[in-house]
């Protein structure tokens, strides 16, 4: 099996362009442990396939390192759009990728060599009701700034879906022994029959924040786009940010705006090709 490996700030992926590559028989789930394994396989917080699509321009699924499947992955279509364009699958600039959590419009900045440099994806409307997270209690209902609590702590927790759910925690300072701790209590709380991923942020100002992820399936991460976008949205509805802010993640920065005139949130940040090369197996098949 020919894949590539990218990372969009340090988040990074086992990429296997499906449109050369036949997964159809092949055990998705147990290929996405496999692969991920840092010590016997590629090493890597995932597999995302990138496919064709009867809806939008291309297809991506995403697996987590634990086999299971994400609805959406923000830093895995920055990555799966720099792969289309420099490796020739597409020659436009704007595009559609279709993926489980819906159909997001990616647009490519080439440099100087050809390659991409940037991408900005309209990742589209937050989804604040329970029912659409998905969240205990009133379906209609949002559930902003709630207090939960974890064995014996409790946070202050704001719940948004980037079309995958994420758990935003205000936090006065963030440390890495509260993110491996309470992380994985939060992703598998009550309150979120599908999991959920967790964000911990720390206001710097009204265009910055601190930014530290658990991700649902995966753990610690380095960056987490879609986690980026639902705590800016989550930070600007507390009042605590404006609707252009700077996110700073574990591997870099990403630009996040929540624009008002269409309610649609935007991301712009980098993607990077690490190499290529060919997975000798065992394939596990079904």
């Amino acid at each position: 099996m020919k894949f590539t490996k990218l990372h969009g700030l340090g988040n990074d992926y086992v990429y296997v362009n499906c449109f050369e590559e036949n997964m159809s028989r092949v055990d998705l789930p147990e290929l996405a442990r496999r692969v991920s394994d840092r010590n016997f396989g590629i090493g890597g917080d995932g597999l995302i396939l990138i496919l064709p699509s009867t809806r939008a321009d291309f297809r991506m699924r995403v697996f987590n390192n634990d086999g299971s499947e994400a609805k959406n992955c923000g830093n895995g279509l920055r990555c799966v759009s720099k792969y289309v364009y420099d490796h020739g699958l597409t020659k436009e600039t704007t595009f559609t990728v279709e993926t489980l959590g819906g159909i997001v419009t990616p647009v490519v900045q080439v440099g100087a060599d050809g390659k991409v440099e940037l991408v900005s994806i309209d990742m589209g409307e937050p989804r604040l009701e329970r029912s659409e997270i998905p969240m205990t209690g009133i379906p209609e209902e949002y559930a902003l700034e709630e207090v939960i609590e974890v064995e014996d702590r409790t946070f202050t927790m704001s719940a948004v879906s980037m079309g995958n759910p994420h758990a935003v925690l205000f936090m006065d300072e963030l440390s890495d022994e509260t993110v491996r701790y309470y992380g994985p209590k939060i992703e598998f709380h009550e309150w979120f029959p599908e999991r959920t991923n967790v964000e911990f942020i720390q206001i710097e100002n009204r265009q910055e924040i601190l930014f530290r992820v658990w991700e649902r399936g995966s753990g610690v991460t380095l960056a987490c786009g879609t986690g980026a976008c639902a705590a800016v949205v989550a930070a600007c509805l507390s009042g605590k940010t404006d609707r252009q802010v700077t996110v700073h993640l574990e591997g870099g920065d990403l630009f996040i705006e929540w624009r008002e005139s269409d309610n649609r949130v935007i991301m712009t940040g980098p993607a990077t090709e690490v190499f290529s090369g060919v997975f000798n197996g065992p394939i596990p098949y079904k």
